[in-house]
Protein backbone atom coordinates (compact mmCIF):
# COMPACT_ATOMS: atom_id res chain seq x y z
CA UNK A 1 0.00 0.00 0.00
CA UNK A 2 1.37 3.37 -0.80
CA UNK A 3 2.23 5.87 2.25
CA UNK A 4 -0.81 7.87 3.28
CA UNK A 5 0.31 11.48 2.90
CA UNK A 6 -0.64 14.08 5.15
CA UNK A 7 -0.96 18.08 4.41
CA UNK A 8 0.51 19.71 7.67
CA UNK A 9 0.23 22.97 5.65
CA UNK A 10 -3.88 22.48 5.03
CA UNK A 11 -4.78 21.20 9.03
CA UNK A 12 -7.76 22.83 10.73
CA UNK A 13 -5.82 26.25 11.82
CA UNK A 14 -7.90 25.77 14.97
CA UNK A 15 -6.84 22.35 16.17
CA UNK A 16 -2.70 22.33 14.88
CA UNK A 17 -1.01 21.71 18.43
CA UNK A 18 2.50 21.96 16.39
CA UNK A 19 1.95 25.37 15.07
CA UNK A 20 0.84 26.62 18.02
CA UNK A 21 3.47 25.67 20.65
CA UNK A 22 4.46 29.12 21.87
CA UNK A 23 0.79 29.43 22.52
CA UNK A 24 1.30 27.04 24.83
CA UNK A 25 4.26 27.64 26.39
CA UNK A 26 2.90 30.84 27.52
CA UNK A 27 -0.34 29.76 28.89
CA UNK A 28 1.82 26.58 30.68
CA UNK A 29 4.09 29.37 31.74
CA UNK A 30 1.07 31.68 33.34
CA UNK A 31 -0.59 28.07 34.75
CA UNK A 32 2.90 28.04 37.05
CA UNK A 33 4.40 25.05 35.21
CA UNK A 34 7.73 24.39 35.78
CA UNK A 35 8.72 24.56 31.79
CA UNK A 36 10.94 27.60 31.43
CA UNK A 37 13.89 25.18 31.13
CA UNK A 38 12.41 24.03 27.85
CA UNK A 39 12.09 27.34 26.51
CA UNK A 40 14.61 27.50 23.93
CA UNK A 41 13.22 24.11 22.39
CA UNK A 42 9.79 25.37 22.38
CA UNK A 43 11.32 27.89 19.91
CA UNK A 44 12.85 25.77 18.21
CA UNK A 45 10.54 23.07 16.89
CA UNK A 46 8.14 26.28 16.48
CA UNK A 47 10.17 27.70 13.90
CA UNK A 48 10.17 24.49 12.02
CA UNK A 49 8.48 24.38 8.47
CA UNK A 50 5.11 22.15 9.26
CA UNK A 51 5.58 18.58 8.86
CA UNK A 52 5.49 15.13 10.46
CA UNK A 53 8.96 15.47 12.61
CA UNK A 54 7.08 18.90 13.70
CA UNK A 55 4.17 17.26 14.78
CA UNK A 56 6.03 14.39 16.41
CA UNK A 57 8.30 16.71 17.98
CA UNK A 58 5.10 18.65 19.40
CA UNK A 59 4.23 15.13 20.90
CA UNK A 60 7.07 15.26 22.90
CA UNK A 61 6.60 18.85 24.04
CA UNK A 62 3.00 18.32 24.80
CA UNK A 63 3.93 14.84 27.44
CA UNK A 64 6.86 17.55 28.95
CA UNK A 65 3.23 19.70 29.62
CA UNK A 66 1.26 17.31 30.75
CA UNK A 67 3.78 16.01 33.44
CA UNK A 68 5.52 19.05 34.64
CA UNK A 69 5.30 20.20 38.24
CA UNK A 70 4.18 23.71 39.65
CA UNK A 71 7.32 25.46 40.36
CA UNK A 72 7.68 26.33 43.79
CA UNK A 73 6.57 29.97 45.25
CA UNK A 74 3.70 29.53 42.60
CA UNK A 75 1.35 32.51 44.13
CA UNK A 76 -2.00 31.05 43.05
CA UNK A 77 -3.92 27.71 43.70
CA UNK A 78 -6.50 26.47 40.84
CA UNK A 79 -7.96 23.65 40.63
CA UNK A 80 -10.04 21.84 37.91
CA UNK A 81 -11.97 20.00 39.78
CA UNK A 82 -15.50 21.52 41.17
CA UNK A 83 -15.21 20.04 45.28
CA UNK A 84 -11.05 21.77 45.44
CA UNK A 85 -12.76 24.86 43.33
CA UNK A 86 -15.95 25.02 45.89
CA UNK A 87 -13.11 24.51 49.22
CA UNK A 88 -11.58 27.42 47.80
CA UNK A 89 -14.13 30.11 47.66
CA UNK A 90 -14.53 33.50 49.68
CA UNK A 91 -18.34 33.76 50.40
CA UNK A 92 -20.08 37.33 49.73
CA UNK A 93 -23.60 37.63 51.11
CA UNK A 94 -25.64 40.13 50.10
CA UNK A 95 -29.44 41.47 50.47
CA UNK A 96 -31.71 39.87 47.40
CA UNK A 97 -35.47 39.48 46.76
CA UNK A 98 -36.89 37.13 44.54
CA UNK A 99 -39.11 38.98 41.46
CA UNK A 100 -42.69 37.64 41.07
CA UNK A 101 -43.53 35.04 38.34
CA UNK A 102 -44.60 38.51 36.09
CA UNK A 103 -41.46 40.48 36.70
CA UNK A 104 -39.13 36.77 36.48
CA UNK A 105 -40.53 36.82 32.83
CA UNK A 106 -39.80 40.27 32.43
CA UNK A 107 -35.96 39.50 33.33
CA UNK A 108 -35.67 36.80 31.38
CA UNK A 109 -36.81 38.47 28.23
CA UNK A 110 -34.48 41.46 29.28
CA UNK A 111 -31.24 38.52 29.44
CA UNK A 112 -32.18 36.97 26.11
CA UNK A 113 -32.48 40.15 24.42
CA UNK A 114 -29.70 42.03 26.10
CA UNK A 115 -27.37 39.11 25.42
CA UNK A 116 -28.25 39.05 21.92
CA UNK A 117 -28.19 43.20 21.95
CA UNK A 118 -24.48 43.09 23.24
CA UNK A 119 -23.90 40.70 20.86
CA UNK A 120 -24.80 42.40 17.48
CA UNK A 121 -23.12 45.95 19.04
CA UNK A 122 -19.69 43.89 19.23
CA UNK A 123 -20.12 41.35 15.79
CA UNK A 124 -18.83 43.76 13.10
CA UNK A 125 -15.89 44.42 14.73
CA UNK A 126 -14.60 41.17 16.56
CA UNK A 127 -11.12 40.89 16.03
CA UNK A 128 -10.78 44.47 16.00
CA UNK A 129 -7.84 45.84 17.56
CA UNK A 130 -8.19 48.84 19.81
CA UNK A 131 -5.24 50.87 17.74
CA UNK A 132 -8.09 50.87 14.41
CA UNK A 133 -11.35 50.91 16.62
CA UNK A 134 -11.13 54.08 18.47
CA UNK A 135 -10.13 55.67 14.89
CA UNK A 136 -13.11 54.11 13.40
CA UNK A 137 -15.16 55.20 16.08
CA UNK A 138 -13.77 58.77 16.19
CA UNK A 139 -14.08 59.08 11.79
CA UNK A 140 -17.79 57.66 12.19
CA UNK A 141 -18.90 60.16 14.57
CA UNK A 142 -19.19 57.63 17.57
CA UNK A 143 -16.74 58.11 20.25
CA UNK A 144 -17.06 57.10 22.84
CA UNK A 145 -18.84 54.51 21.52
CA UNK A 146 -23.27 55.29 22.21
CA UNK A 147 -24.84 53.80 19.46
CA UNK A 148 -24.33 50.77 16.71
CA UNK A 149 -21.93 50.72 13.88
CA UNK A 150 -24.03 50.72 11.03
CA UNK A 151 -23.63 49.99 7.14
CA UNK A 152 -24.34 53.92 5.92
CA UNK A 153 -21.14 54.58 8.35
CA UNK A 154 -18.58 51.99 5.95
CA UNK A 155 -18.39 54.30 3.71
CA UNK A 156 -15.53 52.44 0.75
CA UNK A 157 -12.95 55.96 2.12
CA UNK A 158 -13.39 54.98 5.24
CA UNK A 159 -12.91 51.04 4.55
CA UNK A 160 -9.96 52.61 3.38
CA UNK A 161 -8.21 53.70 6.30
CA UNK A 162 -7.79 50.16 8.08
CA UNK A 163 -6.56 47.28 7.41
CA UNK A 164 -9.37 45.35 9.73
CA UNK A 165 -12.00 44.21 6.80
CA UNK A 166 -15.32 45.97 7.07
CA UNK A 167 -17.09 45.34 4.21
CA UNK A 168 -19.95 43.06 3.93
CA UNK A 169 -20.52 42.36 7.39
CA UNK A 170 -23.83 42.24 10.09
CA UNK A 171 -25.00 45.89 10.79
CA UNK A 172 -27.50 46.79 12.72
CA UNK A 173 -29.41 48.72 9.92
CA UNK A 174 -29.14 45.37 7.63
CA UNK A 175 -30.28 42.19 9.98
CA UNK A 176 -33.45 40.79 10.62
CA UNK A 177 -33.01 39.19 14.10
CA UNK A 178 -30.01 38.34 15.60
CA UNK A 179 -27.56 36.84 13.07
CA UNK A 180 -26.02 33.44 13.69
CA UNK A 181 -22.95 33.08 16.17
CA UNK A 182 -21.35 31.43 18.32
CA UNK A 183 -22.12 33.33 21.78
CA UNK A 184 -25.96 33.22 21.26
CA UNK A 185 -25.88 29.20 19.96
CA UNK A 186 -24.75 28.72 23.04
CA UNK A 187 -27.41 30.02 24.82
CA UNK A 188 -29.98 28.07 22.91
CA UNK A 189 -27.76 24.97 22.52
CA UNK A 190 -27.41 25.06 26.61
CA UNK A 191 -31.46 24.94 26.72
CA UNK A 192 -31.61 22.33 24.34
CA UNK A 193 -28.93 20.64 26.89
CA UNK A 194 -31.34 21.24 29.82
CA UNK A 195 -34.79 19.60 27.54
CA UNK A 196 -32.98 16.68 26.83
CA UNK A 197 -31.00 15.89 29.79
CA UNK A 198 -32.91 17.91 32.54
CA UNK A 199 -30.78 20.14 35.25
CA UNK A 200 -28.42 17.59 36.43
CA UNK A 201 -27.07 16.98 33.14
CA UNK A 202 -23.24 15.46 33.20
CA UNK A 203 -20.35 16.91 31.21
CA UNK A 204 -20.57 13.88 28.56
CA UNK A 205 -24.15 15.03 27.94
CA UNK A 206 -22.84 18.32 27.64
CA UNK A 207 -20.25 16.50 24.39
CA UNK A 208 -23.45 14.96 22.96
CA UNK A 209 -25.19 17.55 22.57
CA UNK A 210 -22.44 19.70 20.69
CA UNK A 211 -22.20 16.39 18.53
CA UNK A 212 -25.92 16.10 17.60
CA UNK A 213 -26.73 19.48 16.71
CA UNK A 214 -23.45 21.21 15.21
CA UNK A 215 -21.29 20.70 13.01
CA UNK A 216 -17.30 21.09 14.57
CA UNK A 217 -17.04 24.50 12.18
CA UNK A 218 -19.73 25.85 14.31
CA UNK A 219 -16.59 25.64 17.07
CA UNK A 220 -13.04 27.74 18.07
CA UNK A 221 -10.66 27.44 19.31
CA UNK A 222 -10.98 25.38 22.94
CA UNK A 223 -14.29 24.10 21.50
CA UNK A 224 -12.71 22.94 17.97
CA UNK A 225 -9.93 21.07 19.91
CA UNK A 226 -12.76 19.38 22.40
CA UNK A 227 -15.08 18.61 19.83
CA UNK A 228 -12.49 16.92 17.64
CA UNK A 229 -10.79 14.61 20.51
CA UNK A 230 -14.59 13.63 21.17
CA UNK A 231 -14.31 12.16 17.95
CA UNK A 232 -11.32 10.79 18.39
CA UNK A 233 -12.74 8.96 21.56
CA UNK A 234 -11.30 11.55 24.62
CA UNK A 235 -13.61 12.06 26.49
CA UNK A 236 -14.49 14.94 29.42
CA UNK A 237 -12.46 16.04 31.43
CA UNK A 238 -9.56 14.43 29.30
CA UNK A 239 -10.95 16.64 26.06
CA UNK A 240 -10.34 19.44 27.80
CA UNK A 241 -6.62 19.01 28.48
CA UNK A 242 -5.26 16.95 25.09
CA UNK A 243 -3.34 19.03 22.84
CA UNK A 244 -5.72 22.05 23.75
CA UNK A 245 -3.64 25.65 23.66
CA UNK A 246 -6.89 27.93 24.51
CA UNK A 247 -7.55 25.72 27.78
CA UNK A 248 -7.85 29.08 29.50
CA UNK A 249 -9.71 31.08 26.35
CA UNK A 250 -12.67 32.89 26.90
CA UNK A 251 -14.91 30.02 25.04
CA UNK A 252 -16.45 28.67 27.94
CA UNK A 253 -17.36 31.97 29.58
CA UNK A 254 -19.79 33.19 26.94
CA UNK A 255 -21.44 29.87 27.29
CA UNK A 256 -22.82 29.28 30.90
CA UNK A 257 -25.65 32.35 30.61
CA UNK A 258 -28.41 30.08 30.39
CA UNK A 259 -27.51 28.02 33.88
CA UNK A 260 -27.86 31.56 35.30
CA UNK A 261 -31.34 31.96 33.71
CA UNK A 262 -32.43 28.98 35.26
CA UNK A 263 -31.07 29.33 38.72
CA UNK A 264 -32.12 33.17 39.70
CA UNK A 265 -31.20 33.68 43.43
CA UNK A 266 -29.11 30.62 43.31
CA UNK A 267 -25.52 31.50 42.01
CA UNK A 268 -24.35 28.27 43.40
CA UNK A 269 -26.23 26.26 41.52
CA UNK A 270 -25.53 28.12 38.41
CA UNK A 271 -21.75 27.62 39.07
CA UNK A 272 -21.85 23.78 39.57
CA UNK A 273 -23.98 23.87 36.23
CA UNK A 274 -21.80 25.89 34.09
CA UNK A 275 -18.59 24.00 35.63
CA UNK A 276 -20.34 20.79 34.18
CA UNK A 277 -20.17 22.20 30.97
CA UNK A 278 -16.81 23.92 30.96
CA UNK A 279 -14.73 20.96 31.79
CA UNK A 280 -15.56 19.56 28.39
CA UNK A 281 -13.19 22.14 27.24
CA UNK A 282 -11.60 24.12 29.51
CA UNK A 283 -9.58 23.77 32.74
CA UNK A 284 -8.63 26.23 35.37
CA UNK A 285 -9.34 29.71 35.07
CA UNK A 286 -11.15 28.97 31.59
CA UNK A 287 -13.68 26.67 33.99
CA UNK A 288 -13.90 29.38 36.50
CA UNK A 289 -15.18 32.35 33.89
CA UNK A 290 -17.87 30.67 32.88
CA UNK A 291 -19.10 29.91 37.08
CA UNK A 292 -18.13 33.38 37.02
CA UNK A 293 -20.71 35.07 34.32
CA UNK A 294 -23.34 31.91 35.18
CA UNK A 295 -23.18 33.20 39.38
CA UNK A 296 -23.31 36.85 38.22
CA UNK A 297 -26.73 36.69 36.00
CA UNK A 298 -27.91 34.28 38.91
CA UNK A 299 -27.36 37.04 41.29
CA UNK A 300 -28.72 39.68 38.60
CA UNK A 301 -31.88 38.33 38.77
CA UNK A 302 -32.09 39.34 42.95
CA UNK A 303 -30.20 41.85 43.27
CA UNK A 304 -29.59 45.39 41.44
CA UNK A 305 -26.42 46.20 43.30
CA UNK A 306 -23.38 45.93 40.18
CA UNK A 307 -21.03 45.46 42.74
CA UNK A 308 -22.90 42.48 44.64
CA UNK A 309 -23.65 41.01 41.35
CA UNK A 310 -19.26 40.64 40.61
CA UNK A 311 -19.17 40.08 44.25
CA UNK A 312 -21.64 37.16 43.72
CA UNK A 313 -19.99 35.61 40.91
CA UNK A 314 -16.41 35.80 42.19
CA UNK A 315 -18.01 34.02 45.24
CA UNK A 316 -18.62 31.07 43.53
CA UNK A 317 -14.95 30.48 41.93
CA UNK A 318 -11.34 29.91 43.61
CA UNK A 319 -9.86 33.36 45.65
CA UNK A 320 -6.63 31.79 45.13
CA UNK A 321 -7.06 32.25 41.05
CA UNK A 322 -5.58 34.32 38.73
CA UNK A 323 -9.05 35.33 37.52
CA UNK A 324 -10.37 36.58 41.05
CA UNK A 325 -7.15 38.84 41.57
CA UNK A 326 -7.79 40.46 38.11
CA UNK A 327 -11.43 41.30 38.69
CA UNK A 328 -11.19 42.25 41.94
CA UNK A 329 -8.66 44.92 40.67
CA UNK A 330 -10.48 46.57 38.52
CA UNK A 331 -13.83 46.40 41.27
CA UNK A 332 -11.14 48.17 43.71
CA UNK A 333 -9.74 50.84 41.20
CA UNK A 334 -13.32 50.85 40.45
CA UNK A 335 -13.86 52.36 44.69
CA UNK A 336 -10.95 54.03 44.69
CA UNK A 337 -11.31 56.46 41.59
CA UNK A 338 -9.88 54.99 39.14
CA UNK A 339 -11.09 56.38 35.39
CA UNK A 340 -13.09 54.36 32.80
CA UNK A 341 -9.91 55.54 30.68
CA UNK A 342 -6.96 54.38 33.54
CA UNK A 343 -8.87 51.44 34.00
CA UNK A 344 -8.54 50.35 29.94
CA UNK A 345 -4.84 51.05 30.44
CA UNK A 346 -4.66 48.59 32.87
CA UNK A 347 -6.21 46.12 31.34
CA UNK A 348 -4.30 46.80 27.78
CA UNK A 349 -1.10 46.97 29.64
CA UNK A 350 -1.75 43.26 31.42
CA UNK A 351 -2.86 41.52 28.05
CA UNK A 352 -1.35 42.42 24.47
CA UNK A 353 -4.31 42.35 22.38
CA UNK A 354 -2.40 42.11 19.64
CA UNK A 355 -1.29 38.21 20.44
CA UNK A 356 -4.17 35.58 20.04
CA UNK A 357 -3.62 34.51 23.68
CA UNK A 358 -3.97 37.64 25.64
CA UNK A 359 -7.25 39.08 23.18
CA UNK A 360 -8.97 36.06 23.67
CA UNK A 361 -8.16 34.59 27.42
CA UNK A 362 -10.72 34.81 29.88
CA UNK A 363 -9.23 36.96 32.37
CA UNK A 364 -8.96 40.07 29.78
CA UNK A 365 -12.22 39.40 28.68
CA UNK A 366 -13.81 39.32 32.46
CA UNK A 367 -11.80 42.45 33.52
CA UNK A 368 -13.57 43.99 30.24
CA UNK A 369 -17.24 42.62 31.88
CA UNK A 370 -16.25 43.74 35.28
CA UNK A 371 -15.06 47.16 34.21
CA UNK A 372 -18.23 47.58 31.68
CA UNK A 373 -20.66 46.92 34.56
CA UNK A 374 -18.81 48.92 37.27
CA UNK A 375 -18.45 51.87 34.84
CA UNK A 376 -22.19 51.53 32.91
CA UNK A 377 -22.98 51.79 36.45
CA UNK A 378 -26.45 49.79 35.36
CA UNK A 379 -27.38 51.89 32.38
CA UNK A 380 -28.01 49.55 29.37
CA UNK A 381 -26.61 50.70 26.38
CA UNK A 382 -23.70 52.37 28.22
CA UNK A 383 -22.63 49.21 29.67
CA UNK A 384 -22.68 46.89 26.41
CA UNK A 385 -20.65 50.14 24.82
CA UNK A 386 -17.69 50.29 27.33
CA UNK A 387 -17.88 46.64 26.76
CA UNK A 388 -17.42 46.45 23.31
CA UNK A 389 -15.46 49.81 23.01
CA UNK A 390 -12.17 48.62 25.21
CA UNK A 391 -11.76 46.41 22.38
CA UNK A 392 -10.60 42.98 23.11
CA UNK A 393 -13.48 40.25 22.25
CA UNK A 394 -16.09 42.31 21.02
CA UNK A 395 -18.90 40.92 20.73
CA UNK A 396 -18.56 38.36 23.38
CA UNK A 397 -18.02 40.89 25.96
CA UNK A 398 -20.79 43.03 24.78
CA UNK A 399 -22.76 39.84 24.83
CA UNK A 400 -22.04 38.95 28.88
CA UNK A 401 -22.48 42.41 29.68
CA UNK A 402 -25.85 42.58 27.70
CA UNK A 403 -27.16 39.52 29.69
CA UNK A 404 -26.71 40.61 33.30
CA UNK A 405 -27.69 44.08 32.59
CA UNK A 406 -30.50 42.83 30.80
CA UNK A 407 -31.37 40.42 33.89
CA UNK A 408 -30.89 43.02 35.98
CA UNK A 409 -33.02 45.96 34.33
CA UNK A 410 -35.76 43.76 32.75
CA UNK A 411 -37.19 44.22 29.04
CA UNK A 412 -38.19 47.34 30.12
CA UNK A 413 -34.86 48.56 31.12
CA UNK A 414 -33.25 47.97 27.82
CA UNK A 415 -34.30 51.02 25.08
CA UNK A 416 -35.88 49.75 21.91
CA UNK A 417 -33.39 51.42 19.70
CA UNK A 418 -31.36 48.39 21.30
CA UNK A 419 -34.30 46.02 20.49
CA UNK A 420 -35.63 46.96 17.05
CA UNK A 421 -32.91 45.27 15.31
CA UNK A 422 -33.27 41.89 16.81
CA UNK A 423 -37.05 42.09 16.40
CA UNK A 424 -37.43 39.87 19.16
CA UNK A 425 -35.87 36.49 17.30
CA UNK A 426 -32.32 34.85 17.19
CA UNK A 427 -31.07 32.32 14.19
CA UNK A 428 -28.53 29.97 15.11
CA UNK A 429 -26.31 27.14 13.26
CA UNK A 430 -28.03 24.67 15.51
CA UNK A 431 -30.04 21.73 13.12
CA UNK A 432 -34.30 21.93 14.13
CA UNK A 433 -34.11 25.22 15.75
CA UNK A 434 -32.25 27.57 13.25
CA UNK A 435 -34.44 30.97 13.99
CA UNK A 436 -35.37 30.66 17.87
CA UNK A 437 -38.33 33.48 19.23
CA UNK A 438 -37.16 35.45 21.99
CA UNK A 439 -40.50 34.88 23.49
CA UNK A 440 -40.99 31.34 23.23
CA UNK A 441 -37.54 30.81 24.66
CA UNK A 442 -38.55 32.49 27.52
CA UNK A 443 -41.22 30.00 28.05
CA UNK A 444 -39.27 27.21 27.79
CA UNK A 445 -36.79 28.68 30.54
CA UNK A 446 -39.16 29.06 32.85
CA UNK A 447 -40.17 25.24 32.30
CA UNK A 448 -36.87 24.73 33.38
CA UNK A 449 -36.29 26.55 36.60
Amino acid sequence: MEKIKIDYNNADGFNGYSSDLMKEYVQSVEEGLDIEKYKAVFEAVSSLKNSEYKARLSDVLFDIVLHADIKKGYAYEEPSELKAIKALRKPHEFECAMPDKETLRKKLLGAWTGRACGCLLGKPIECIRSDELIPLLKETGNYPMHRYILSSDITEEVCSHYKFWLRNKCYADTVDGMPVDDDTNYVVLAQRLVEEFDRDFEPEDVASVWLKYQPVTSYFTAERTAYINFTNGIVPPSSAVYKNVAREWIGAQIRGDYFGYINPGKPEKAAEMAFNDACISHTKNGIYGEMFASAMIACAAVTDSIEDIILGGLAQIPETSRLYEAVMKIVDGYKNGVTVDECFDIIHAAYDEHTDHGWCHTISNAMIVAAALLYGEGDFGKSICIAVGMAFDTDCNGATVGSVLGMRNTIDGIDEYWKKPINGKIHTSIMGCETVAIEQAVDKTLEHM
